[in-house]
């Protein structure tokens, strides 16, 4: 009993002193593109994983349902992670603590019910990649049917990180 006792406070120290042992978050960038191909959150790191987040109504004079109540996908995108950043700074985070990164882009009718990428990456490198926020997420983008309301092209949901100390 004594000697097992005795390996169940080793194994809870170890635990402890392997919960200590935090490092920094490491990405392996993309070359020539904003985002990361991989992302090592170390262990004992705080995650926030934030739900999807939607464009506010930039229009609310715009036809119910139009894009034009939301704006085109670039607009969307800025929006969208300008809420994003502000959730985060709630939770004593910044962009550059985001870690991962799901979007989900409505085929634009502009577009011939086709996503818009470049309006998208337009809106995106405002926030990743930049001389005074170069981190970069690793992330993922695909098209969908639609979203909940009509007008909206634009989803984003996110995990940050924020390395132990």
């Amino acid at each position: 009993m004594l000697k097992r006792l005795g390996s169940l406070l080793m194994l809870c120290a170890a635990l402890t002193a392997c919960k200590e042992e935090v490092g920094e978050i490491k990405r392996t960038d993309v070359p020539n593109f904003p985002i990361a191909s991989s992302v090592l959150v170390p262990a004992g790191s705080d995650l926030v994983f934030l739900s999807g987040t939607v464009p506010p109504v930039v229009n609310k004079d715009a036809p119910q349902g139009s894009i034009e109540v939301y704006g085109d996908t670039q607009t969307q995108t800025v929006n969208v992670l300008t809420r994003i950043q502000e959730t985060l700074k709630a939770q004593g985070l910044t962009m550059g603590d985001v870690v991962l990164m799901h979007v989900y882009l409505v085929g634009d009718p502009a577009k011939d019910g086709m996503m818009d990428f470049a309006g998208m990456m337009a809106g995106y490198t405002q926030f990743f990649g930049t001389a005074e926020q170069p981190n970069k997420p690793a992330r993922s983008t695909v098209q969908i049917a639609g979203l909940v309301v009509p007008g909206m092209l634009v989803e984003i949901e996110v995990v940050a990180a924020k390395a132990g100390k």
